[in-house]
Formats: structure tokens, sequence, C-alpha cells
């Protein structure tokens, strides 16, 4: 296809076309009225003046008989610019006037007609059209006075003409203006499609190019670009999961493998196939809450979890884990406390409970002090072996935290600490899927909130920050599109 036949089967080429039709057709309306309202207005304008001529005409018969009569229309018609006269006796004999000829029976009835004529001072033989009116007087002779149409018929012309030109200059620019506006369109698209065919053949990183004047091309190929941006992010995403649990679940998996080898190889007693088997066993059910952390990270990463959210309390929910998690700090030598205030919000309870269940989890199992700097004063140790559960609002977020007294993440590790499978230096000796955090930002995120992680002085302070009940509404209202609602 050339690019002449590109250009004119683009859409913005056809709505310009459409456009020029129907702005050509306006204007051709326009013209034709301006046309018709000169026309009535001319006609208009005869028709008082030979009706003015006509009463003084019969007033002057009236007083002055047939002789005053033909000398009026004698003198008359000899002025500049004479309208029509003509006199004709009862028999239908011409008795004085300017009128050489009509067209056939015009004199035969009264009243206004259009008609073709000839003076009788003229040299040419040409006919012309005048508007006349035909009076009978007394004694059955009849009056016809009437008014040349040639200057009806040159401004006519004019208008015609004008309109002619008019029109022919709105398609020239219009026809013009389409084949610009169309190419400028036409770059742009095939800017794009340029861009979306690099995409479709694996380079993610390529962005549709965004102008400045922000039109509609500009907020669609922002949007584009957002989705796009988030499309790589996921597919990202997919490939570090798949890249950490190739890595990650390699050595549980070979572990697994050792040990049930060297227990077939070993081991002849029940007893041992037994601790074989229960280590096996062990080790499965690490596996298990590994993948189904990973299941629960992929439904809040995908929006699958919305579906199940409702109003609820988060100091129940603090409380609750409070009391879940409080046997099992004391056995660790660790004292759980919690401080919860009514603060209501709209979510997954379930995703929202597994997340601060987590960040329990790794205080009770990261946040111990060291005994090295561990304070001397045994009231001064108990608080550093203290882990504080918090839910509160503040302005229109709920906030829920956990505080310990361990030895923290220092701040340039934290935004990598909640990443999946990671696992600081710190905390490498200990057991533990680096997912718990992933989990609890991941939760945050799909709440439309955020997992801020701080310093207790000493310490790790883990937030989930959610919005609060009037918040998470608004927000929801705002991304939910307008549904007609049922009539019952």
């Amino acid at each position: 296809m050339t690019a002449f036949g590109k250009l004119i089967r683009t859409t913005a080429f056809r709505l310009t076309l459409v456009y020029l039709f129907l702005f050509a057709l306006f204007a051709a309306s326009l013209l034709g009225y301006f046309a018709w309202n000169t026309r009535r207005m001319i006609n208009e304008q005869i028709t008082t003046i030979v009706n003015a001529e006509i009463a003084e005409i019969e007033t002057i018969y009236t007083r002055r008989g047939l002789r005053g009569l033909y000398n009026t229309l004698g003198y008359r018609a000899l002025r500049p610019g004479a309208n029509l006269y003509l006199v004709t006796t009862p028999e239908g004999k011409a008795f004085g006037g300017n009128v050489e000829s009509l067209s056939p029976g015009v004199m035969a009835s009264t009243g206004w007609s259009e008609t073709m004529y000839r003076r009788l001072d003229e040299q040419d033989t040409t006919n012309h059209r005048a508007l006349v009116r035909v009076t009978e007087l007394d004694n059955g002779f009849r009056l016809l006075v009437g008014r040349d149409l040639e200057e009806r018929r040159r401004l006519f012309g004019i208008v015609a003409k004008a309109a002619q030109w008019s029109l022919l200059v709105v398609i020239v620019l219009g026809i013009g203006g389409g084949i610009f506006v169309a190419r400028r369109v036409l770059q742009r698209i095939d800017a794009m499609t340029g861009t979306t065919r690099r995409i479709m053949a694996g380079d993610l990183s390529g962005r549709l190019p965004v102008g400045r004047s922000g039109d509609e091309l500009d907020r669609l190929a922002e949007n584009l670009n957002a989705m796009l941006e988030r499309i790589e992010a996921l597919m990202t995403g997919l490939k570090e999961v798949s890249d950490n649990i190739a890595h990650d679940l390699k050595t549980p998996l070979t572990r697994m493998r050792n040990r049930a080898e060297e227990a077939l190889a070993s081991s002849g007693s029940e007893a041992e196939y037994r601790a074989a088997l229960e280590r096996t066993i062990e080790e499965s059910d690490g596996l298990i809450r590994t993948f189904n952390a990973l299941l629960m990270i992929a439904r809040a990463e995908s929006g699958q979890a919305r579906g199940n959210m409702d109003d609820f309390d988060a100091a129940d929910v603090a409380k609750g884990i409070h009391e879940l998690y409080e046997p099992l700090a004391e056995d660790d030598g660790m004292t759980l406390r919690v401080k919860a205030a009514t603060a209501r919000l709209h979510g997954n309870r379930e995703l929202i409970s597994q997340a601060l269940a987590n960040l329990v989890e790794n205080a009770i199992k990261y946040g111990k002090a060291s005994p090295v700097v561990q304070p001397l004063d045994p009231a001064a140790a108990a608080r550093t072996r203290e882990i504080l559960i918090e839910a509160r609002r503040e302005r229109d977020h709920v906030l829920l935290s956990v505080t310990d007294h361990g030895p923290g993440i220092p701040e340039g590790d934290r935004k990598h600490a909640v990443e999946r499978f990671v696992r600081l230096e710190a905390s490498r000796t200990l057991p533990g899927s680096g997912l718990g955090l992933s989990l609890a930002s991941a939760v945050a995120t799909l709440h439309g909130g955020e997992l801020r992680l701080g310093d207790s002085h000493p310490g790790l302070t883990a937030t989930l920050v959610i919005p609060a009940l009037s918040a998470a509404a608004d927000r929801l209202a705002a991304q939910t599109p307008d549904v007609p609602q049922k009539v019952a």
C-alpha cells in the first residue's frame, strides 16, 4: 500500500472528511438561507413600490381620465430606471406604456405574476424577466405596473458565485488540513506500533513515546506505559520467584533425599526408621509452609483476595494474635504484650492476621537482644525481651505494629529485607524461608497501604499501615467503575 493510500485510510482523515462534509453542508445552508432571504426582501421592496405607484396612477385616472392616464404613463416611462407600464383597452389592445410584448395571458387576469417582457425603447430583442401586477380600471381598461428583476438576478448571481468559491476554498482547506492532521496522527501511531512490535518480540523495557501536548494519545500512551511497567515488574518478579524457588527449595529437597537414602543405608531398627520419617515429615511441613506463603503472596499481589474483604476492628486482630503467640513467646524466654485501641478498617481479616502473625514470629525469632549488650539491671534486661503488639488509628490510617528490642535491621537493608527469600546475614543461622516480610508487604499493598520498618532504639518496629474504614471505602469507590443500579 502506498503512503498516500495508507494516509487516506486513517481514521483521522476519514473523520476530517466527515467534518468537512458537515461543515460544507452547514455553509451551503447558510448561504442558501441568505440568498432566499435576499430574494424575499427584493420582492417585498418591488411590491411596495408597485402598489404605491398603482395607487397614484389610479388616483390620476380618476381625476383626469384616459388622457391624464396616458400622459402620466408617458412621462413616467421616460424617467431613468423607469418601471414597466402598460394600459390595454377592454378588447386587449395596447393603449399606452413602455412594454412591447409580454408572456401570453398575463393581462387576462389581475394580480401578481412573473413574466418575460421586452421594452419599446430597447434595440435588442432579448426578453427580460419582471414582476408585475395587473389591475382593472373602471371602464374595462387594464393597467400593468411592474419592475425588472435583473437586479435580483445579478445579486443572486453574486451570492451563488461567492458560495461556489467559498465551498471550493472550504473543500481545499479541509482536505489539506485532513492530510496534515492524518499525517501527524499516523506518525505517532506508527511510532507506537513500532514500540509494541519490539515489546511483542520480547523487549519489555520498551515504552510508548509521550508528547508534551497531553492530548488523548498522550494519556493513552501514559496509561499503556504504566501497564507495561506493571507487566515488566510482574514478569521480573515471576522470574525472581522461579529462580528463588529453584535455588532455595533445592537444598531442603536434597536434604530430604539424603536423609532418606542414609536411613535406607544405615538404619536397622524401627526406631531409627521412625526418626528418619519424622525428620522427613518435618522437612516436608516446612516446604508446604513455604509454598502456602508463596500462594498467599501471589493471591495478595494479584488482587484475588479483594473478594473476601469485610469491616472489622484491628484491635480484635491484635488481641487474637497476642493470645495465640503468648505461650510460644514465653517458651522462648520472651514477653509478649498487647496495646490495642479500637481502629476499624475494611480488608481481608485472614490475610491481615497472617501478616501480623508473621511479624510476631519474626520478633520472637530474631528480636532477642544480644547477650553482649544486655544490661546488668534485671528490670532493664526484662524489657529487652519484651515484644509489643500495638493497634491504633492515626488520622486516616490504622497502624498494626510489632516492636522488639533485638538487633533490628540496618536502614540500608530494610528495602531489600521485604523481597522474597531474602535472608539477611544476621538471620542466616536461624531457620526460616525469608517470606514473612514479603507476605506482610504484599498484604499491606493489597489494602492500599504499606509495610514500614523502623528503628526502636534498639530493635525493630515493623508496622502495617492500612487505610482506615472511611478512607478505604473512598479508595474502593474510586477504583470501582460506575454500574447502573437495577430498578426493583
